[in-house]
């Protein structure tokens, strides 16, 4: 990762150190939700800390995205583009940080889409472009629900695009009856939460430990998908869901 101007091997070290511990623990079938929820907030209470300590610049994160692989699954803009020419409206609910998947969808999509509010970790920084602090409550990877909708937010300005903040309100997302929830962990079930919704359909992708987790996210969604499986699937799904523009 670039921190300030330059690598920070001390950094990745103690950023790797903290993931060898937590993430075995995030998978764990056999830690209690409580106890597991406490233990994410460590980690990323912890691994935020360091990102300040390490002196990350909003260049060192673009200069990072544009030399990292990073992708998204296949289908994944065929399907933003169909829900978008719909006017369905999608939250991005993510434990990672808001302005890394927004210079994502910059720099690797090289668009950004008018229905899209992103419900995630969001950075403040200087006027010299350092980090100084986190915006709001943490969102990590066991608390991501509706009740963070009050952080969604349209794609940032600098995404260099005028976007009407006024045309997808959280309010009106509230008021949706249908929903398409995917997630890649059993926690992320809870992102529907506030949601007074009539019908769910549940997507699960396991990443991790599938041997182990088949059979807890056999029972907890509607349908899984194995081992990073693409996105054509769903985009399958909602062609059938909505078959023709308009609601």
């Amino acid at each position: 990762m670039v921190v300030g101007d330059k690598e920070n091997p001390e950094y990745d070290k103690k950023r790797q150190e903290l993931y060898e511990h937590y993430h075995p623990l995030e998978f764990s079938p056999t830690i209690p939700i409580e106890e597991k929820t406490k233990l994410m907030e460590e980690w990323w209470t912890k691994t935020h800390g360091l990102l300040i300590e390490g002196g990350l610049t909003y260049d060192g994160i673009r200069q990072s995205v544009a030399d990292s692989t990073i992708a998204f699954r296949e289908g994944v803009v065929e399907l933003f583009e169909f829900l978008e020419e719909r006017d369905i409206p999608i939250l991005i609910f993510s434990a990672g940080l808001a302005d890394i998947i927004e210079e994502v969808l910059r720099q690797k999509i090289h668009r950004l889409f008018k229905n899209v509010k992103i419900v995630s970790n969001r950075m403040v920084f200087d006027n010299n472009g350092h980090l100084v602090s986190f915006q709001g409550k943490t969102i990590h990877s066991l608390n991501k629900n509706e009740h963070a909708l009050d952080m969604a937010a349209p794609l940032h300005d600098r995404l260099g695009d005028n976007i009407d903040a006024t045309t997808y309100e959280n309010a009106s997302v509230k008021t949706r009856r249908n929903v398409l929830l995917l997630g890649d962990h059993i926690g992320d079930l809870g992102m529907s939460d506030g949601l007074n919704y009539e019908n769910r359909i549940s997507v699960g992708f396991l990443n991790d430990n599938v041997e182990n987790s088949l059979d807890s996210y056999r029972k907890t969604f509607d349908i899984v998908y194995l081992n990073d499986a693409p996105m054509w699937g769903v985009v399958k799904l909602v062609s059938q869901l909505c078959p023709s523009e308009g609601h």
